[in-house]
């Protein structure tokens, strides 16, 4: 798998980003340019290896060094898939969800290189910046702003493009884990899916987390995500409330 990683490097370039599987909220996340960069942190984790320290594994990803940019910042979507069957496939796609934004401005300068602030979009690495408040700029953007700004500027019809596509992608990726995925008709899941813009417009899958973290920090964040439970609880009907197809006075 190394000599892959490296073979790969060698043969395509540019900027790789290194994520490690076990963790979040950016933890463990890097980005090379330079094939020493990575001999040199396999050699590391090598030797750690063997003085029988715990090592993370790692996923190897080309890194989208032209980014859609709003106001020069990088930014990517958190959006919510609800899962109720893979035999059939039976998915939904939570209608809002968030924009996440670096606080600083993007560039791909080599200077650049080691600098979260502008190449890592989770908010838990961008709220550590020296300049950010939350009350004036929260660094992020529903998912419904975001599409009336690339309407705005782009027109609808881009901006409803880019909705299609992330619904395909989104499909085809559960389509492609029916095979290995363990069917139980009792059985629920939702997922995070974390999706970044080129600056084509194309949507490009950054990963997909399979326990998303519901923590909150902001009324807005607040709002969204209760709104989140109540329509995944509605979905789901533990209480049978929607069995003949129709609301009761209880539900939401």
């Amino acid at each position: 798998e190394a000599l892959m990683m490296k073979r790969a490097f060698r043969e395509r370039g540019g900027l790789w980003i290194m994520k490690p599987i076990g963790r979040s909220q950016g933890r463990g996340i890097f980005v090379v340019n330079k094939i020493s960069q990575i001999t040199r942190w396999l050699a590391e984790r090598a030797k750690c290896d063997g003085e029988n320290v715990c090592v993370d594994n790692y996923v190897a990803q080309r890194y989208i060094a032209n980014p859609y940019c709003v106001g020069g910042r990088k930014f990517d979507m958190r959006l919510y898939v609800l899962v109720t069957s893979f035999r059939p496939l039976t998915a939904y796609l939570y209608r809002e969800g968030f924009a996440r934004f670096t606080a600083s401005r993007y560039t791909c300068d080599k200077d650049s290189i080691h600098d979260q602030m502008v190449h890592l979009t989770n908010h838990a690495v961008q709220k550590k910046d020296a300049n950010y408040d939350a009350d004036k700029c929260d660094l992020r953007w529903s998912v419904r702003s975001l599409r009336q700004y690339i309407a705005a500027k782009h027109g609808v019809h881009a901006s409803d493009e880019v909705i299609v596509k992330i619904t395909t992608m989104i499909v085809n990726s559960l389509l492609s884990v029916v095979p290995i995925i363990i069917h139980d008709k009792h059985r629920f899941e939702m997922y995070g899916y974390d999706v970044m813009l080129d600056e084509g417009l194309r949507p490009w899958l950054i990963e997909v987390n399979a326990s998303p973290s519901m923590s909150v920090d902001s009324k807005t964040d607040y709002e969204l995500k209760n709104a989140l439970f109540h329509d995944v609880l509605n979905v789901i009907d533990m209480e049978k409330q929607f069995v003949d197809g129709t609301e009761t006075p209880r539900a939401r």
